[in-house]
């Protein structure tokens, strides 16, 4: 299970790489946003700060573009300033149609906001790098995806795609430990969300009673 942190923030990138071993990132307009910053410094940020490394980088395109022949266009300005980047294309006719010649061309595209088996399917057999199906958003409105999910990490086995599946938008480590149980290759979600997943109460509870334990006992010499 590869770990990809869903930001834009440099410095937290930076933090969760070196400490957690974060194996990637993935970022959107929203994100960008967040880090009060110009897109293309971000971009630029992004091409410049890993340049050194094999760090996939998911970065979106213009989401106004609804025409293949443009999207094309866009991504391959933004993919030749890193070889870490992957285009963020919509999961929608004119974005798949716009996958699928990017992929001839060699560029990486990871298809975004994926909500069911049939589109995840079209991204598997065009060859796109990345299926970036959404679940936070959808667990949120109390939808179960947990079939979606294994139907999908099924058809891909079953012909063996080479795409890797991103489940993306994820809210809290139990949503993370049930993309690992399903089988799927990439979990992304946010660097509050990882955080709170490495902690528990429980832990917590435990290290005071050991603690209280460590502070009663004649410790001695080593």
């Amino acid at each position: 299970m590869k770990y990809f942190l869903d930001s834009a923030k440099i410095e937290e990138i930076k933090y969760a790489k070196e400490n957690w071993g974060i194996d990637g990132v993935t970022s959107n307009p929203k994100h960008v946003k967040r880090s009060g910053k110009k897109f293309f410094t971000v971009v630029r940020e992004f091409a410049e700060t890993f340049k050194e490394d094999d760090f996939p980088i998911s970065v979106e395109i213009d989401p106004h573009i609804m025409k293949a022949e443009k999207m094309i266009s866009e991504a391959k300005k933004i993919a030749k300033l890193s070889h870490n980047f992957a285009i963020k294309i919509p999961c929608n006719e004119q974005g798949l149609i716009a996958t699928r010649k990017l992929v001839e061309d060699g560029i990486r595209v990871n298809v975004t906001l994926v909500f069911s088996t049939s589109q995840a399917l079209q991204v598997g057999r065009i060859g796109a790098a990345y299926c970036s199906p959404f679940i936070g958003w959808q667990e949120a409105s109390g939808v179960d995806c947990s079939q979606f999910l294994s139907d999908l990490v099924k058809i891909y086995q079953n012909y063996e795609f080479d795409t890797e599946i991103i489940v993306a938008a994820l809210r809290n480590g139990k949503q993370i430990a049930n993309t690992a149980a399903l089988g799927a290759d990439i979990t992304t979600a946010g660097f509050d969300v990882y955080k709170e997943s490495f902690e528990h109460p429980f832990t917590d509870k435990g290290l005071k009673i050991f603690q209280d334990a460590w502070d009663e006992t004649d410790i001695g010499e080593l």
